[in-house]
């Protein structure tokens, strides 16, 4: 039983998947901790579903950078050509890794990925801080982290948004919306590299992808209209639990 094959449930479970992880990323971020597992969870391959997850919530990633469209801050020493092309290489060169990484090695990575994104967003709140009165970066160096981040985020990406506003933080943006406004852009546009990697090599279940990307799209927009209402440490400490349960059980799958 794959994809769709499962019938009306598996078409609600993706669909639930992805509303939820639409309305945490526009809240929190950590919403491939439900919609990535789902597809695992109905059948689809994880090198697959990981592609097919990408599809699912890029629009979402798209509709915030215009919503930000406003906020880009300047960046010093930097032509925004550089760090942009740095963002999209990176993007397609872990679309890429990927593509030709071996599903029975895939998996036995998947559960590390998902620890690790799971560590880091529990200890961002006081690791962030800690780091930035620590340590400053300059554009070189900078433009280098961000190309190796973009190659992570092409590959798998969990936790992805909270290294990039770490490292925007080092090089001095200290304006949370001006922080967001460039991740979100980076990140829409190494994923719309990996997205057209991904499509290419065929590596895209749409059935599911189609289904996912509608209600992400609506779980993005509801999340939007809430975040104000919503307590940030409740819904912080529901994605740490999610992630931390998918972690181990992806460990006892693997």
């Amino acid at each position: 039983m794959t994809g769709l094959d499962g019938g009306i449930f598996n078409t609600l479970l993706l669909a639930g998947a992805a509303f939820a992880a639409g309305a945490l990323n526009s809240v929190a971020g950590g919403g491939s901790f439900l919609s990535f597992p789902a597809l695992v969870f109905v059948g689809i391959p994880s090198v697959v579903a990981n592609a097919t997850n990408t599809v699912a919530l890029f629009p979402g990633q798209l509709a915030a950078a215009w919503a930000y469209r406003h906020d880009f801050p300047r960046i010093e020493g930097l032509r925004p050509a550089v760090i942009i092309g740095a963002s999209t290489l990176g993007g397609a060169l872990g679309a890429l890794l990927l593509i030709f990484t071996p599903e029975r090695a895939f998996n036995a990575v998947v559960p590390w990925l998902l620890l690790f994104a799971t560590l880091l967003f529990a200890s961002s709140k006081r690791l962030v801080p800690w780091v930035k009165q620590r340590f400053r970066v300059g554009p070189a160096t900078l433009c280098l982290v961000q190309f190796l981040l973009s190659i992570y985020g092409g590959y798998f990406g969990g936790a992805m948004g909270i290294m990039m506003l770490a490292l925007f933080g080092l090089f001095g943006i200290n304006d949370i919306h001006s922080a967001n406004a460039l991740k979100t852009l980076l990140g829409g546009l190494l994923n719309a590299v990996a997205v057209g990697c991904f499509i290419l090599a065929g590596a895209v279940s749409w059935g599911p992808a189609a289904i996912m990307l509608v209600s992400a799209v609506g779980g993005g927009y509801l999340g939007a209209r809430l975040a104000r209402r919503m307590p940030p440490d409740r819904v912080r400490q529901g994605v740490i639990l999610i992630g931390a349960v998918m972690s181990v059980a992806f460990f006892i799958r693997g």
